[in-house]
This record gives C-alpha cells, sequence and structure tokens, in this order.
C-alpha cells in the first residue's frame, strides 16, 4: 500500500527488536497507527477492524522488548491506550478516566515480558502506570507539578533502579521509584518546554541524559540531571523535535538530532557534528527520527515529516 498523501503528520516511529531480521517498524500518524512489513518502504493502516466514523489519530507508539512472541505493540490516542497482542491486527482499548486525556507519549519497561509495566504521558492529566501489560491504568503524579507531558524516557536499568523522566512544558521531573513520586530536576524553566528526551544505554554507569527543547537547543547532564550544559550551539537549531541516541560496543555514544529540516549527528557525545541532508527538500519538516539499527555508516534511517511521509535515508 502507497503511503497516504496531504497533511497527515507523522508524530512517532517505532520498530521491533528484531527489525534487522523481520523489517517491521510502525508510525503513530493523525490517521492512525501504521505498520510496515518492509522496512518502510510500503505501510498499511492498522485501525480499520475498530469500525471509526473518523479518524482516530496516533500520537504514540510503543513495541515490547519481546514483541517477535507476544506480538504486543500499544498506541496512544484521545482518551487512552489501544493494545494489540497480534501485531496490530486486533487491538483493545483501554479507556482512562474522564474527561478524556491526550496521551503523549508510552514508555515501556525494558523487563517488559518479566514485569509487564508501561507508562503514558498525557497533555494535561499527567503520568499513568500500568503493570499489567496495558490492562488496567491508574494515575501517579505524587509531586509532578506539571501535568503536561511533552516526553518520557525509561531507565533501560530500570529493573533494578526503577528511573524514568518526564519532559514537560515546564522542565524535566525524575522518578526513582516506578512512578510513584516524581521531583523536579534543575532544568531552567526559561529553557522549556522539553518536547524530547534521550537516554543513555549505560545510563546506570554514568547518568547520561539529553533534553531536546522547543526554541531552546539540545542540552546534556551527566549526573542525572542535576546539572546541565548546551550541547551543539553552533550546529543545532534552536528547536530540536526529536533525538536519537545509541552506544557502540566500545561504549561510544552517538547523537542524531532533528532539526525542523535538518539532521545533525555527532560520533563523538556531542563535541564535534555534522549535518545530513540525503533525500531532504526544503520544506520537509521533519517531527521523528527512527534509526532500528543504529547510527553506522550506511544504516537505515527513518524520518518523519509533518506532511505524513515517512522517508528512508540512510546515516
Amino acid at each position: 500500500m502507497e503511503e497516504p498523501q496531504g497533511r497527515d503528520p507523522v508524530y512517532a516511529l517505532a520498530a521491533s527488536p528484531h527489525y534487522a531480521r523481520d523489517r517491521v517498524c510502525f508510525a503513530a500518524r493523525a490517521s492512525g497507527l501504521h505498520r510496515s512489513d518492509d522496512g518502510g518502504v510500503t505501510w498499511r493502516a492498522l485501525f480499520g477492524g475498530l469500525d471509526l466514523t473518523v479518524p482516530l489519530a496516533a500520537m504514540a507508539v510503543a513495541v515490547s522488548p519481546g514483541f517477535e512472541a507476544d506480538r504486543c505493540v500499544f498506541a496512544g490516542v484521545q482518551g487512552g491506550i489501544l493494545r494489540s497482542s497480534d501485531g496490530g491486527e486486533s487491538w483493545q482499548p483501554s479507556v482512562l478516566p474522564s474527561p478524556p486525556p491526550l496521551v503523549s507519549a508510552l514508555a515501556i519497561s525494558p523487563g517488559f515480558v518479566q514485569d509487564g509495566v508501561l507508562f503514558a504521558g498525557t497533555l494535561r492529566d499527567g503520568v499513568f502506570r500500568s503493570a499489567d501489560r496495558g490492562g488496567h491504568w491508574a494515575a501517579w503524579n505524587f509531586g509532578l507539578l506539571d501535568l503536561s507531558i511533552l516526553a518520557l524516557a525509561i531507565s533501560p536499568d530500570y529493573a533494578q533502579d526503577e528511573t524514568l523522566f518526564a519532559g514537560t512544558e515546564s522542565g524535566i521531573f525524575r522518578s526513582t521509584n516506578g512512578g510513584r513520586a516524581w521531583r523536579e530536576l534543575s532544568f531552567a524553566t526559561e529553557l522549556a518546554p522539553v518536547v524530547c528526551l534521550g537516554i543513555a544505554p549505560d545510563h546506570a554507569r554514568g547518568g547520561w541524559l539529553l533534553a531536546g527543547t522547543e526554541a531552546s537547543g539540545l542540552f546534556n547532564s551527566v549526573d542525572d540531571g542535576q546539572s546541565w550544559s548546551r550541547l551543539g550551539e553552533e550546529a543545532i537549531p534552536a528547536a530540536v523535535n526529536g533525538l536519537v541516541l545509541v552506544s557502540d560496543p566500545s561504549g561510544r555514544h552517538e547523537i542524531l538530532a532533528l532539526g525542523a529540516e535538518d539532521l545533525v549527528l555527532s560520533r563523538d557525545a556531542g563535541r564535534t557534528w555534522s549535518t545530513l541532508k540525503p533525500g531532504l527538500q526544503e520544506g520537509q519538516d521533519v517531527t521523528c527520527a527512527l534509526a532500528p539499527e543504529g547510527t553506522a555508516a550506511g544504516a537505515p534511517l527513518l524520518v518523519g515529516l509533518a506532511k505524513g511521509q515517512v522517508i528512508r535515508l540512510a546515516v
């Protein structure tokens, strides 16, 4: 199936953990959730079986770390979360309390197969948590002074440290007890809103965290969010729409930052940057990106656009 044309913004992208083998990826967009089985070349809509009278926008998507076996995928929509246990062919809704919140972000536990934990951020009602694979949800907002959640990031070592972060209209909050309580970090309010977060695979050792802002650039913390410094001030534009953060086997951090029309890459943890513009044309506003096989030279890169397409590039 060809991609939808026209104004159909792509809000988020996610891939199967076994993308290199199965080529499965998902795009959350204004017209709903779409799936590709060929690495992003062709797409098909997944909400057809919901008997909708109008399109249901998907703002967020999360895929189970055990997707190959459990086929679990989640979509954040207006009023709740849709969950599927067959790769998106059928859906079960989990309705959140009224008035219906708009789910803006999803974060899934790295140990989801064992613990069944995932989180949903909403634009006005804070953070919700499920511990039964998305069947039931409860608001976990104690200490969360800003309930407008724009981004969530969960520790790769969540099973041990129970740490997650929330980017909001006013700054960044951290929980170290699985979302039961939150504390605001020392991120300057005038730099917010924080629209995207990146957490290093070795976060438990170095406390490395990235924050992309709506109009103030990219910021870096190496002490678990206690202090922050600007990264790539000359190379990265004021608006950072998304982040891709990976580490190679040697532990070297590579960062892909998304501006409105630029993709900026650092292979040395933000010390130097280069601009990637393969296949991008003027006016193609970038909304999100996915590097399912990392950022090694030549690796596939999927880029979501405000006008609706998902284009395939190479890093």
